[in-house]
């Protein structure tokens, strides 16, 4: 059966995102070009600029696909309210996505880091509203005694640098682990380890 138009341009988009994300972690923004990003996704370059004319318009597409999937990680906080079982779901699927989308992370990182020249604007209407409800949850469990008094950002914070260490930093644990990347049974121990810290901090047991 023939494939429609929409289903095209949804597997060419999701392949010249996966490029591009790819890319502009190895080469930077500047460093990338839509040429590469269209040898590498295999798709002509005309194609690419059919679905995003602008180099700009392509990275900011892969900075908010990726605030998407990260915004997806963290709807434990509003399906749960146990912050034992929220904060133990919210951190294996944030490990998870380092693991699986480490080019994402350093994209992520790089962005941030230099202080979102690109993505600015969104993210001081997406991310900080969103933040602020993750972390009017967190402030309804130290006033109901579930946890221990904490900062909410702070923990938040700590949260991020934990898992996202496991992308952003992927060869220096290459680099620690003898040249090999962490095998199942390490990267879940790996995960336990990091719950197990954060949920102890604020008086819970993993």
């Amino acid at each position: 059966m023939a494939r429609t138009q929409d289903e095209i341009r949804q597997t060419n988009v999701k392949k010249i995102l996966q490029a591009a994300e790819q890319l502009f972690a190895e080469k930077g923004y500047a460093g990338a070009s839509m040429g590469e990003i269209a040898q590498l996704a295999d798709i002509p370059k005309s194609n690419v600029h059919y679905y995003f004319a602008t180099k700009k318009a392509l990275y900011q597409d892969v900075l908010l696909e990726l605030l998407e999937v990260w915004k997806q990680d963290a709807l434990c906080f509003e399906l749960y309210d146990d912050p034992r079982v929220v904060l133990t779901s919210y951190i294996r699927a944030k490990m998870n996505h380092s693991r699986n989308r480490a080019h994402g992370s350093k994209v992520w990182a790089a962005e941030v880091m230099q202080g979102a020249p690109i993505l600015q604007e969104c993210l001081r209407d997406n991310l900080y509203e969103w933040a602020k409800l993750k972390e009017a949850k967190i402030s309804e469990w130290i006033e109901t005694g579930q946890i221990n008094p904490v900062e909410p950002s702070y923990l938040l914070y700590m949260i991020w640098a934990s898992t996202q260490h496991y992308a952003d930093f992927d060869y220096q644990i290459y680099l620690l682990n003898d040249d090999q990347p962490l095998d199942d049974l390490q990267f879940e121990k790996a995960v336990q380890s990091v719950t197990s810290v954060i949920l102890r901090g604020i008086g819970l047991t993993a």
